[in-house]
């Protein structure tokens, strides 16, 4: 699957666009989804000793597909592309890469 079909099928799920706070609702739901991850993320260093390897993968799978949603649908309210973002971060990455800052702060490095 292509991402841009991934954005138009997730697409048919949202509300629509000119629904009253809808990109703030999806921002807070994108924030929500990614702290899920983070509290599973947490549960394991706390109880498993940061043993990543008894993460259940499918639960991971369904997760990531919650921000990933997230994303697809904030993208189109600004009417990008979700092919298009993935092509400017790989970019953008391999240009930090070549210059030998893929560590450090800063979004311009």
């Amino acid at each position: 699957m292509h991402l841009n079909e991934y954005q138009q099928g997730a697409l048919r799920t949202a509300a629509p666009k000119d629904k009253h706070n809808e990109v703030f609702h999806l921002l807070l739901g994108l924030v929500g989804e990614a702290g899920e991850i983070a509290e599973k993320a947490k549960k394991i260093v706390r109880d498993q000793d940061s043993d990543f390897t008894r993460w259940d993968p499918e639960d991971l799978k369904k997760e990531l597909g919650d921000t990933l949603w997230y994303i697809a649908v904030i993208a189109d309210h600004f009417d990008v592309p979700l092919e298009d973002i993935a092509q400017l971060n790989l970019t953008k990455l391999a240009d930090r890469q070549q210059r030998n800052k893929l560590s450090g702060s800063g979004d311009n490095r």
